[in-house]
């Protein structure tokens, strides 16, 4: 590590847990953020601001105002752009030396299995539940540990899936694919705090895996209701009739 990263994340490498091995981790790191809105934005900035080595940025979509309360990677001067383009420009204020690889399209098929192997960790900011059930069984087949989060009017939540792990519960063990109901802000609201702070739980919990720090949330579901200011976290187990868990184990 040079002398000007050492000043950069002393504050990090004075951290019992993460120290200076935790770090050179993080920079040796490579994650795929899927999604740059209200999730994604604390997302990307925390994890270029800590120095991850190399952040893999997907989203199809552009900037737009109604974006802008929440989404506080983008600004105005950046409606109309990619949301690739628009995070890729703050990010590299934030971080120089990360290096951003843009991934401008939908994820899908062999696009999203690419996308996936060339990592060591996903974070899903997605809002659809096609993407995350496919964000799932792509880590699972590849043991590519997942960061999952969600937030929607005054509650969200945040999960670890590490796939590294045969024994590990996955996105599929948690849900059922049929018959979810699907909510979105753009329908439903949701308060612009909230996703700042269940995306900087998914930096963090990322963080915590890459740099093999603390216990993350791995077979633990933390909920928090923002209107009353109350945390909670549910366990929950490896489903034995689970088909995801079924490939990851070989069987």
């Amino acid at each position: 590590m040079k002398d000007d990263q050492l000043l950069r994340y002393g504050r990090h490498i004075m951290l019992d847990g993460l120290d200076y091995e935790g770090q050179e981790r993080l920079l040796d790191a490579r994650v795929l953020i899927v999604g740059l809105g209200g999730l994604g934005s604390p997302v990307s900035m925390y994890l270029a601001a800590s120095g991850v080595g190399e952040l893999h940025l997907a989203d199809f979509d552009r900037v737009d105002l109604s974006n802008l309360q929440r989404q506080i990677v983008h600004d105005q001067a950046r409606v109309g752009q990619s949301k690739v383009a628009s995070a890729a420009a703050r990010l590299a204020e934030i971080n120089p030396e990360v290096r951003l690889v843009p991934v401008e399209e939908k994820l899908a098929g062999d696009r999203l299995a690419e996308a996936v192997e060339r990592v060591d960790l996903v974070v899903d900011c997605s809002d659809n539940f096609d993407l995350r059930f496919a964000l799932n069984a792509a880590c699972a087949e590849r043991r590519v540990p997942l960061v999952s989060g969600a937030a929607i009017q005054w509650a969200g939540q945040v999960t670890v899936f590490d796939h590294r792990d045969p024994d590990a519960p996955c996105y599929r063990c948690l849900y059922r694919e049929e018959g979810e109901d699907e909510l979105r802000c753009a329908e439903t609201g949701v308060l612009s705090p909230l996703v700042g702070m269940i995306g900087s739980l998914q930096a963090a919990e990322a963080i915590k895996v890459l740099a093999g720090a603390g216990r993350p949330l791995v077979g633990r579901l933390a909920l928090f209701d923002l209107k009353d200011a109350e945390w909670r976290t549910v366990k929950y187990r490896q489903d034995p009739g689970c088909p995801v868990c079924a490939v990851r184990r070989g069987g």
